[in-house]
């Protein structure tokens, strides 16, 4: 086996080694938060026990980070496998360590993006638990304010704001080009692929933000639609797809929750 063909297979080891991990560790983490239980809340809906958190701030805010950074890895990784392979051929001929070091970093540059954002999410989730905790009125409106960011997600998969950031994400023709092996353009890089697919999955992250974020069903259906739209032979027309059954689903909450009222 040549050098190079040795290094490919070590990047796939390696990157199912660690999706293989998260995934282990993200169902664990869910079985845990559904032992917590949730709490009945005014109508109809339940809320989770992770959103009143009965650690300090502090560690409440570590523990949300660490399974947050680790769910992260679970849904994206199979998608960001073939980004980082592409980033490989455009770095071109390099050390097999140094290679494998620069491949890291723009990963960690990557999921860090991700950390800033679940770093915002919780203290959002956790202030709007504590709203709708002392404003019964607030907490009705819930099921149909669910329904409602659910049909704008599916309206952001066909918008031309989505298509582009998931034209980067997939690199179509013309998005590729040689790039510098050095560790500043490794990070820069991995920050920028992070920047265009959080943007490109802000609909479905927002989808799973109010199904559930550590429901693993819901975990397991917004990771595959991201997967697919980034790996499918188009990605626009599966996305459209994608938002005709995100509208739809948000269609069937919305009747819902007018039939609780």
């Amino acid at each position: 086996m040549t050098p190079e063909r040795a290094s490919h297979h070590a990047f796939f080891a390696v990157s199912a080694l660690l999706f293989a991990a998260s995934a282990v560790l993200t169902t664990v983490w869910c079985a845990s938060m559904s032992a917590m239980g949730e709490m009945a809340m005014p109508g109809g809906w339940t809320m989770s026990m992770m959103w009143m958190p009965e650690q300090t701030w502090p560690d409440a805010a570590a523990s949300f980070l660490g399974m947050w950074v680790v769910m992260m890895v679970a849904m994206m990784l199979p998608s960001l496998v073939p980004m980082l392979w592409r980033y490989r051929r455009a770095v071109g001929s390099t050390g097999d360590m140094r290679l494998g070091l620069l491949t890291g970093l723009v990963g960690v540059g990557y999921f860090v993006v991700w950390a800033v954002l679940g770093m915002a999410a919780f203290p959002l989730g956790v202030a709007l638990a504590a709203v709708e905790m002392q404003q019964p009125p607030l907490a009705r409106a819930v099921p149909i304010a669910v329904a409602v960011v659910v049909l704008i997600a599916g309206a952001l998969q066909f918008s031309a704001w989505h298509a582009r950031h998931l034209a980067c994400c997939r690199e179509v023709p013309g998005c590729d080009r040689t790039l510098a092996a050095d560790v500043a353009t490794a990070w820069r890089h991995g920050l920028r692929l992070g920047l265009h697919c959080s943007h490109c999955c802000a609909g479905l992250m927002m989808v799973l933000l109010v199904i559930g974020v550590m429901d693993l069903r819901a975990m397991t259906v917004v990771g595959a639609a991201i997967t697919v739209e980034r790996l499918a032979p188009t990605g626009e027309p599966v996305a459209r797809a994608i938002g005709v059954v995100v509208v739809g689903a948000g269609l069937l909450l919305l009747a819902r929750a007018a039939g609780l009222r």
